[in-house]
């Protein structure tokens, strides 16, 4: 993990401790901001976990719908959108059923 990685992790936890500790909960998303960005950051790095975390903070707004937002699997600015496929987990059901009815 490099230096400026660790440096931002240890400035989220900060503001986790010191200033989010001590306001009303207000986010409408889950995780949290913070925790979203830890674990962005933690995933991607500081330049792409960053990014995501800037994006997802841009998208927290009191008119926003929130609800589940997690860290995609992969890397991509557009998940959030249907046809991008970085936010799908590994199937482990097939898809089709290969079965022969009995008559």
């Amino acid at each position: 993990m490099s230096t400026a990685t660790q440096a931002a992790i240890r400035a989220i936890r900060w503001y986790q401790r010191n200033i989010s500790a001590n306001t009303p909960a207000r986010c409408r998303y889950y995780p949290t901001c913070s925790n979203y960005a830890l674990q962005a950051i933690r995933r991607f790095g500081i330049v792409r976990g960053g990014t995501l975390a800037l994006l997802r903070l841009l998208r927290c707004r009191p008119w926003s719908r929130g609800g589940i937002d997690d860290v995609p699997q992969r890397f991509s600015l557009f998940y959030r959108y249907s046809w991008s496929k970085a936010h799908e987990e590994p199937r482990l059901t097939p898809l089709a059923s290969h079965t022969k009815e009995m008559a």
